[in-house]
């Protein structure tokens, strides 16, 4: 069988999506969304499991062999401002991020794979996940209630959407994709004084300008400037009058990184080096470290047989640079070979348009129709692949 006969419906790929695209549900709330998927399903015949509350695990084939295809279907809190006719109908909610082509795509190659069920050498696992945008994850709830397990998947795969390359466009990369993501909280808290008077009181907001710069000094004097990583301070918020020297001071920030012992080299000096260096201005500090997702390292083998699909059934195959973002398909790939790839959905004759999380995020939906097929033909032809050796 030719890959040519795993043609994904457009009208029908549209059809989801834009309904997908008018209820948006924030991360864990997805029960609408949820309740659409398992219906798409039913009409299709595909058996499935709720998992994770939100989550759907749909399954289709039979046999031991089996391989993933992962799709996540939650929103972000964001008021859009396309003025499309299919715009949100939810005030404050937004699939901003191309969850709901996402969700599209896996539904139409779950049609497309049903159809040719007969054919196919294992099973394939279809992963409707939840709450990627929200720490710590439906991918670890999916994971710890046993979705890669009863078979357990040789490989998975999964892709986004990718605004800064045109349809038609297929960007891999082997090894380190996306960074871990840590946020960073620090309450500092000092003794509110005149501010005529400095000497009856310890300033934190002196103390949360050394934090700053120390942790800049920390990232070019304790990183290889040859590995990625960053600190950014996001938010200070502290005091209220020219006249004050206030009782405290809060800081925001992220730690990325694409090195696991790096990671915990910057854990260390977060916890540890941060209060000491508060308490030289006499202020005391509390910090909270919330250990997000881990880094996205690609499987050069999944890399490898995606790319190969990609090749026969896209017009541009290139390269993905590494980016600073932040996805919870890590997990996935922590456990099992995966690929996540990115796939273009700028309209030809675009040079730029606005970027994943902008409320005028308007990605072309003719990139559906590639999406679907790459995942439902990497399936399928997966298992003409001889059985991995543990």
């Amino acid at each position: 069988m030719t890959h040519h006969a795993l043609e994904a419906n457009h009208e029908s790929l549209v059809a989801i999506r834009r309904h997908l695209h008018q209820h948006p549900e924030l991360s864990f709330e997805e029960y609408e969304t949820s309740a659409y998927i398992k219906q798409r399903l039913d009409d299709l015949g595909v058996s499935w499991t709720s998992m994770a509350t939100t989550g759907v695990v749909a399954t289709i084939g039979f046999g031991k062999r089996c391989v993933a295809l992962r799709a996540d279907i939650d929103a972000l809190p964001m008021t859009e401002e396309t003025g499309l006719p299919y715009r949100s109908r939810r005030e404050g909610v937004m699939h901003a991020c191309g969850h709901d082509m996402h969700t599209s795509m896996l539904l139409e190659a779950a049609a497309i794979l049903k159809r040719h069920e007969s054919e196919l050498g294992g099973t394939v696992k279809l992963l409707f996940q939840p709450g990627e945008e929200k720490t710590p994850g439906g991918a670890t709830m999916l994971i710890d209630e046993g979705a890669l397990e009863n078979p357990a998947p040789e490989m998975v795969f999964g892709q986004h959407v990718n605004p800064d390359a045109t349809t038609g466009t297929v960007s891999f990369v082997s090894g380190p994709m996306l960074a871990s993501a840590d946020e960073i909280s620090i309450v500092i808290t000092g003794k509110g004084a005149h501010a005529a008077q400095p000497h009856k009181g310890n300033n934190p907001i002196l103390a949360a300008s050394s934090v700053i710069n120390h942790t800049q000094t920390f990232l070019s004097q304790e990183r290889n400037p040859l590995q990625p990583g960053l600190i950014a301070i996001t938010s200070i918020h502290g005091g209220t009058a020219t006249n004050i020297i206030p009782e405290s001071v809060e800081l925001k920030g992220t730690l990325r990184s694409f090195d696991q012992e790096w990671r915990e080299q910057a854990w260390y000096f977060i916890e540890q080096t941060i209060p000491q260096l508060c308490s030289l201005h006499g202020c005391r500090c509390s910090v909270t470290l919330g250990k997000g997702y881990p880094p996205l390292i690609n499987s050069p083998e999944a890399v490898s047989f995606a790319r190969g699909i990609a090749e026969r059934l896209a017009r541009t195959v290139d390269s993905f640079e590494p980016k600073m973002w932040a996805e919870d398909f890590a997990y996935y790939a922590q456990l099992v070979p995966s690929c996540f790839w990115m796939l273009g959905v700028r309209p030809e004759g675009i040079e730029t348009m606005p970027g994943l999380h902008n409320v005028h995020f308007t990605p072309d939906e003719d990139a559906m129709t590639l999406g679907a097929e790459l995942l439902a033909t990497t399936a399928m032809h997966y298992f003409t692949t001889p059985a991995r050796q543990e």
